[in-house]
């Protein structure tokens, strides 16, 4: 979900800066280059996002594996 709203903030971002394009290349260049840093952030961001899941995946596979640790500990102290 949140890479969707990631990629649509690019895609807005894109077509607004190419909306205002100037016959100056000066300005074009920049208008590009600062296009190329929102999208290298966005896909920054959308990394960081994935990394996130997988730590919180982890993170509860993880307390799964000690619950089933513990249950088996009683077991075996019955």
């Amino acid at each position: 979900m949140k890479k969707i709203v990631a990629l649509s903030i690019v895609a807005a971002a894109a077509l607004s800066l190419a909306a205002c394009k100037k016959t100056d290349d000066g300005a074009a260049n920049a208008a590009n280059e600062a296009a190329l840093d929102v999208n290298a952030t966005a896909a920054e961001a959308v990394a960081d996002v994935n990394a996130a899941a997988e730590n919180v995946a982890d993170s509860a596979a993880a307390v799964e594996n000690a619950a089933d640790a513990v249950a088996n500990a009683a077991d075996n102290a019955q």
